[in-house]
């Protein structure tokens, strides 16, 4: 009996990326990360894979925000803290801007 071979299939992390390219997905995936109970641990996860799937590692992100490359680094870190300086800074440079809403009406 012939043995099959079986594809691998994509990763997780791999079709987050891929569908992290699209900006409206980007938005989204963003906006549920600031609003989930983890925050901001969660935001700054979200905010390292959107920088990701624009094709940002540190480096690169640290020359075209003009931050630090390492305090960049402990800014998206778990324990980060970034000053809102540098999350503009890190926002504009992926495309996108914070904005403050009105609460919905309980």
């Amino acid at each position: 009996m012939a043995k099959r071979k079986v594809q691998p299939s994509a990763s997780y992390k791999d079709e987050l990326l891929k569908s992290l390219k699209n900006p409206k997905e980007a938005e989204a995936y963003l906006a549920a990360a600031m609003e989930d109970e983890e925050y901001p641990d969660v935001f700054l996860l979200a905010l390292r894979d959107v920088a990701e799937a624009h094709g940002f590692g540190m480096t690169k992100l640290a020359g075209k925000t003009r931050l630090n490359r390492v305090n960049l680094y402990r800014t998206l870190s778990e324990r980060g803290n970034p000053k809102l300086q540098n999350l503009n800074a890190i926002l504009s440079t992926l495309g996108f801007t914070l904005t403050v809403k009105l609460k919905k009406a309980s």
